[in-house]
This record gives C-alpha cells, sequence and structure tokens, in this order.
C-alpha cells in the first residue's frame, strides 16, 4: 500500500482511468466481432451498418487515447478491405 497521501491519489486515479479505458477497448472489441460476424453471414446491409459503427467506435477511442492514431488507423483499413473483398463480387 501506499506510504503517501499523493500516491493513493496517483493510485485512484490511475484505477479509475483504467476501468474507462478497459469499457472503450471493449466496446471496441464487441463492435469488431459484431462485424466479423455480419461478414461471415454475407450479410451485406447489417455488415455496412456495423461497419460505420465500428469506425465511430475507433475513432472515439482514438480520441479518448485508448488507442493510438497508427492502430486506429490499421484497423479500420483492415476491416475496410475486408468489407471490400468480400461483396467485391455482388
Amino acid at each position: 500500500m501506499a506510504n503517501k497521501k499523493s500516491a493513493d491519489k496517483r493510485y485512484a486515479q490511475s484505477e479509475t482511468r483504467r476501468m474507462r479505458n478497459k469499457a472503450v477497448k471493449s466496446q471496441v472489441h464487441t463492435a469488431l466481432r459484431k462485424f466479423t460476424e455480419a461478414v461471415q453471414k454475407k450479410d451485406q446491409n447489417l455488415s455496412s451498418e456495423l461497419l460505420k459503427a465500428l469506425q465511430s467506435e475507433l475513432d472515439n477511442a482514438y480520441r479518448k487515447g485508448v488507442i493510438k492514431q497508427n492502430a486506429c488507423a490499421r484497423k479500420k483499413s483492415r476491416m475496410f478491405k475486408l468489407f471490400n473483398v468480400t461483396f467485391a463480387a455482388n
């Protein structure tokens, strides 16, 4: 346990931030999972909607500082590529 009052405060702050970051990451992972499931089912309309939602979640996580800019861009790029490759023939 912390010996100083300031160390106690820092621990409390970091714990609050950790829980907030965990919640945001969980939302991103859930959106990603829903999107990939829709793509695997070959549902283009649902996939399109979920792709927009996923993009929004990733941008939100980046704005909050939970993920870095390049990680956000990489994930979006991969998901758009998956969408385009899957539904290119249609």
